[in-house]
């Protein structure tokens, strides 16, 4: 074979491998296209509102700490209409801090890291469900879901009333030097549903927490809590608020 019919040759296939190969990169990019977006995710915050409907006093306003592995079991469990770990009950505690002598308070950490997490020192709870036959006030203690059209976040609202006599055996007034007090809150959380359980250390999972300065419930006063836990669809990683 000569060398002009050789130089031929070769052109050839040096002409052939490049239209394959860019007939892959073509292939690779239009499959490229027809995949799903997968980059985006979901976000979750909570705020917290502690306050007299009478007064208008406001003990408490601050974002509150997600325990991601139960919300994310709540969020598949209501998804797949199962009927379990939706919000049920608003969880009340004092061992949330420490006050020493001079006054200094000491937050501890939240409890969102264990799946059996609770409290620090449970000692009141509510039913907050509005839909729960067990909820004695359901038009003061109950869910709503807020929704602006276009956006692409939701707000769950739960609104919880210590009425002026709850809970049994409060103090009489709101003057306790001890910050200690079984009703002096400084710690709450909301939690889920579990069929057959309610109550106080029965294993519910805890969905939020959240640590604060002591506020005391006594007969004196009502407290109402408004515990807005927003949810939010991120698409591309970016968020609209």
């Amino acid at each position: 074979m000569n060398k002009s019919l050789i130089k031929k040759v070769n052109k050839y296939n040096m002409d052939n491998n490049t239209q394959h190969t860019m007939k892959r990169h073509e292939n690779d990019e239009n499959h490229k296209l027809k995949e799903p977006d997968e980059k985006g995710g979901l976000y979750v915050k909570g705020h917290i509102k502690i306050h007299d409907p009478e007064t208008k006093e406001v003990f408490v306003d601050k974002s509150n700490a997600i325990h991601y592995e139960n919300l994310s079991m709540a969020i598949a469990y209501s998804l797949s209409n199962l009927g379990a770990n939706f919000i049920t009950e608003m969880h009340f505690g004092n061992g949330g801090t420490t006050v020493d002598p001079t006054g200094v308070i000491t937050y501890l950490p939240t409890n969102t890291n264990m799946q059996n997490a609770d409290l620090y020192s449970p000692t009141y709870s509510k039913i907050v469900d509005g839909t729960n036959t067990s909820n004695t006030d359901p038009t003061r203690n109950y869910m709503t879901v807020t929704h602006v059209p276009g956006q692409t976040y939701s707000d769950v609202v739960v609104t919880c009333l210590l009425d002026y006599g709850e809970p049994s055996g409060q103090a009489a007034f709101d003057n306790s030097q001890n910050l200690n007090g079984q009703f002096v809150f400084d710690e709450l959380g909301l939690f889920g549903y579990v069929s057959g359980q309610s109550g106080l250390g029965v294993g519910l999972p805890l969905l939020t927490h959240v640590i604060f300065s002591p506020v005391q419930k006594s007969l004196n006063r009502m407290i109402q809590i408004d515990y807005t836990v927003r949810i939010q669809t991120l698409t591309n990683l970016s968020t609209n608020t």
